[in-house]
């Protein structure tokens, strides 16, 4: 089944790519419609409830405001904070991020675990980046709200890597692009490879689900059909989009 979810001003809300920092609009609107999205998730049964530490999130912004290196993003701040939320209210014992770039992506999920915002201790936390030279910049962009090195950043194909994992994996985010022209038409590859990881209550968080929605097709029909997926809801809260999915 799918479901959609559209703030009233999500085509309006952009961000600069390369100043991932800006300010696009008051705390207040922001948190207002990433409450008002965490509650179609909860209605969906995607989540148990809406609730999470505000106050852990924002040491979490903090933190990664001052130390990552970011050459560039399309994680707006209300991106940001759903994801941020929608791990700590699920809290992952496995999170496993796919196309990482220089981190910012798998600290927004893995910062509910690691650094300032940590409301709970995963058990393993994956980021995956294809470019060795990224997958080095986001080890240690990671390393620096985590000096511990709790979270594990590996350069490898996403693909390859999903298909040799035993698992279980409790939150997959996937963010990569496929080679040839792909793109993000490679999230079905990806979702098929961790099937024998993923299990019932398994979230998938799909980036992109509205700016690259014609690649994505196949994906969507798959993770909306309720054979495959309980439930598969688009949130479009910015011109990006997240389909959360729940195995």
């Amino acid at each position: 089944m799918a479901r959609r979810f559209e703030a009233e001003d999500w085509s309006g809300y952009r961000m600069v790519f390369r100043e991932p920092h800006r300010e696009i609009e008051p705390l207040e609107n922001e948190i207002a419609v990433c409450d008002a999205a965490l509650g179609a998730l909860v209605e969906a049964g995607v989540l148990p409830h809406g609730d999470y530490d505000a106050l852990k999130f924002l040491a979490h912004r903090a933190a990664v405001r001052e130390k990552f290196d970011i050459p560039w993003t399309g994680i707006t701040p209300r991106m940001q904070r759903l994801l941020y939320a929608i791990s700590a209210i699920s809290r992952p014992a496995t999170m496993v991020g796919v196309g990482i770039f220089c981190g910012n992506t798998f600290i927004s999920n893995a910062g509910a675990a690691i650094g300032p915002g940590a409301c709970y201790e995963a058990e393993r936390l994956v980021g995956i980046e294809i470019e060795p030279d990224e997958a080095d910049r986001a080890r240690e962009n990671v390393a620096k709200v985590d000096p511990d090195g709790r979270a594990e950043i590996v350069a490898a194909d996403g693909v390859d890597w999903l298909a040799d994992f035993e698992g279980p994996i409790d939150l997959l985010y996937l963010d990569a692009d496929g080679a040839g022209g792909r793109g993000k038409a490679v999230y079905l590859d990806l979702v098929e490879a961790s099937l024998g990881a993923i299990r019932p209550g398994t979230l998938v968080l799909a980036h992109n689900s509205v700016n690259s929605a014609d690649r994505l097709v196949g994906y969507f029909d798959y993770v909306r059909d309720d054979a495959n997926f309980r439930e598969s809801v688009n949130v479009v809260i910015d011109d990006q989009g997240l389909e959360v999915s729940i195995r």
